[in-house]
């Protein structure tokens, strides 16, 4: 009798036991986590459709850039084409160009250049253009055959008087009696250049040379005018510099 009395406490403890532990309906610490489940999976939606956004800007991008890139590529072959093409054009017309230069002084007889001989009046390249003359001049000039080549640029000038070459002509006729030392008459030639040709970009070089050959022939005054004025209407140029060197010098020499 008095074991079934015990049992039913026992049993009454083990059910209210159980319902203790079964969560309420109201509990605050359930619904703050539901609350947070909930926050948790609505930022990795977020998350999830700005990365994919991301993705698809940087998709787009790339095609885009792959276009570009391919625009750019077509381009360029195509002007790779249009260059090869003028260059295989310039290429025969120079060849035209030296052949007919080639007939034409065959047909007029041993060229100075072959290490004929030029007389007075003479071309070098009798029958040819102003610029063939002109090269073939200045060929005798670079060979250092500074008789000849003076006499070439001399016959160009009565040939060619009107030449786009004839400011380059003078000067470098000019130059062939100043590496001979023929200094009165370098100095002569060299101021034609200024006198006829006051635009030529040869102008800076001519006035230094000029100073040169005053200094040579030691006429210091004169020397000391074209330096100086070189410098001073020509003040960026190769020949400035040139000019300043040379008037330092002759201050060191006391000239």
């Amino acid at each position: 009798m008095h074991s079934k009395i015990l049992l039913v406490p026992a049993t009454a403890l083990l059910l209210g036991g159980c319902q203790l532990l079964e969560p309420r309906g109201d509990d605050p610490v359930l619904a703050k986590l539901t609350e947070l489940e909930r926050r948790l999976a609505t930022i990795e939606r977020v998350v999830q459709n700005q990365s994919l956004v991301n993705m698809t800007q940087q998709v787009t991008a790339l095609e885009r850039r792959e276009d570009e890139l391919q625009g750019r590529m077509e381009t360029l072959e195509h002007e790779s084409e249009t260059t090869a093409e003028r260059q295989r054009q310039l290429y025969a017309d120079l060849d035209a160009r030296i052949q007919e230069l080639e007939t034409s002084v065959r047909a007029s007889g041993p060229s100075v250049l072959e290490g004929g001989t030029l007389s007075p009046g003479q071309l070098p390249v009798p029958g040819g253009s102003d610029r063939d003359n002109y090269q073939a001049a200045f060929e005798l000039l670079k060979e250092q055959r500074y008789e000849p080549a003076a006499m070439a640029f001399e016959q160009f000038l009565v040939s060619f008087p009107d030449s786009e070459l004839a400011d380059n002509a003078q000067y470098w006729l000019a130059e062939s009696h100043y590496v001979t030392q023929m200094f009165d008459q370098a100095l002569s030639e060299f101021s034609v250049v200024i006198e006829k040709h006051p635009r030529s970009r040869k102008v800076p070089d001519a006035l230094l040379k000029m100073g040169y050959c005053s200094y040579e022939l030691e006429n210091w005054e004169a020397a000391r005018a074209s330096l100086t004025r070189v410098q001073e209407e020509y003040p960026e140029t190769t020949a400035a510099r040139l000019a300043g060197q040379r008037l330092a010098r002759m201050d060191e020499e006391g000239v």
